[in-house]
């Protein structure tokens, strides 16, 4: 009987493995994107825009990841988010979406919180649309 060998035997096929499992590009697949963006659509866009500078209750999205939470001159934020002092990133995103008045109690943000699912598909729809 012939044993069947397993590559995963040798050290570099792991490492190989590993390349690959955290690599951006497979981050993401395109159905996963199809995805994330009818959530936004689903979920967001009745309050925000993606476009720069066009608010809505709540401000524009448009190059979200990286910018400062409060951080649009001239949006009337809530007092909350005036004074917060951290940037938006996948990790505050995330907390943020899971539950925004336990996040940042006095929010105005309308939202009961989303299961980690779809936040992960909504963030990564949005990271996808960052400038580099």
């Amino acid at each position: 009987m012939r044993r069947l060998v397993s590559p995963f035997r040798h050290p570099v096929a792991w490492l190989l493995l590993a390349a690959g499992l955290t690599s951006p590009a497979m981050a993401g697949s395109p159905g996963d994107h199809a995805q994330g963006e009818r959530l936004f659509r689903a979920q967001c866009v009745g309050c925000h825009s993606l476009a720069p500078g066009e608010h809505l209750a709540g401000p524009s999205l448009h190059d979200l990841i990286g910018r400062p939470a409060g951080g649009i001159t001239g949006f009337d934020y809530s007092p909350v988010l005036d004074d917060a002092d951290f940037v938006w990133n996948a990790e505050t995103l995330d907390a943020f979406l899971a539950a925004p008045d336990d996040f940042l109690p006095g929010t105005r943000m309308v939202l009961w919180g989303l299961d980690e699912r779809s936040r992960q598909r909504i963030i990564d729809y949005l990271e996808s649309l960052a400038e580099p």
